[in-house]
């Protein structure tokens, strides 16, 4: 997206030519990212890819070493207090005080939010089957999950930013709790950005996609319009090849004789011309996973 389409949008997240070293090491590379008002936003890499530390500036716990970064329009460093009230945070240490009972947590966080909602948290409390009473040391990682989801949530914000969201939680919370607010956050008009390694997930729930790979963006878009741009085509020569033939667009072939099977990047009647050109039959289309669209980028 670029920053004329951004601004006409209207993006939550404004980065701009984005680094960040530590030490001597390149964690984020000219990263600029222009995520828009509303919906799921998924960032997805390896580890080290740089995920975190950009999840970091955008919630001003880090500061841009060169570029810039802007929430809600304005500086997150400088103004630490206008951007965390109005953003739910969710990090994947699960950095919480151990020795508090669950409602004296709830109510320790609640004088950080002018905006929380008690009715709401109690209700995301029920939910998430909490007793009030225990404190979080005694908690089972998906337990202690779920109390960060809840603070992250009870205080409605306009922006949730969730550093893999689903580590420690079972398959039956993912898809049952995560799945359902994250995508009734979105239908509200308000805005998540989340980094997992759950590529099925990201899928699943993601409108819009960047993947991050050694600092850099590699790809960023609508989830839909990144599917639609990759295929993969099964092609019928008529006669037998020792090796597929070279055809626009493709990143990986496999086959033998004269049935090979492409993995490409590009307009789809693109292909179709290539494959006319090569003498060849179409006999099989079949979707592109993310995962695969993930793995083909970085390798």
């Amino acid at each position: 997206m670029d920053k004329s389409d951004a601004i006409f949008s209207g993006s939550i997240v404004e980065i701009e030519n984005l680094s960040r070293s530590f030490g001597d090491q390149r964690a984020l590379e000219n990263v600029t990212l222009y995520i828009p008002r509303g919906g799921v936003y998924g960032l997805i890499g390896k580890n080290g890819a740089g995920k975190t530390t950009l999840l970091k500036h955008i919630i001003g716990a880090h500061y841009a070493q060169r570029g810039s970064v802007r929430v809600f329009g304005i500086d997150p460093v400088a103004h630490p207090v206008e951007v965390l009230s109005r953003l739910g945070y969710m990090s994947e240490d699960r950095d919480v005080p151990r020795m508090m009972r669950v409602y004296e947590l709830m109510n320790y966080t609640r004088t950080f939010y002018p905006a929380w909602d008690p009715i709401y948290a109690e209700e995301l409390r029920e939910m998430f089957d909490l007793d009030p009473r225990q404190r979080i040391y005694g908690l089972s990682r998906g337990q202690t999950a779920r109390v960060c989801l809840l603070l992250a949530l009870a205080h409605r914000p306009e922006l949730l930013v969730f550093d893999e969201p689903s580590s420690g939680l079972d398959p039956v919370v993912r898809r049952d709790i995560l799945t359902a607010i994250v995508r009734t956050i979105a239908d509200e008009g308000r805005t998540v950005i989340f980094s997992s390694h759950l590529l099925d997930e990201v899928e699943r729930l993601a409108d819009r996609v960047a993947i991050l790979h050694q600092g850099k963006v590699l790809l960023e878009d609508r989830l839909d319009t990144i599917k639609e741009s990759f295929h993969r085509i099964t092609l019928r020569f008529e006669e037998p090849l020792n090796e597929a033939p070279t055809m626009v667009g493709t990143i990986d072939a496999s086959g033998s004789g004269n049935q090979w099977t492409y993995l490409c990047r590009g307009d789809r009647s693109q292909l179709i011309h290539a494959a006319q050109a090569l003498r060849a039959q179409i006999v099989q289309e079949a979707h592109v996973s993310l995962d695969e669209i993930f793995v083909s980028s970085v390798a």
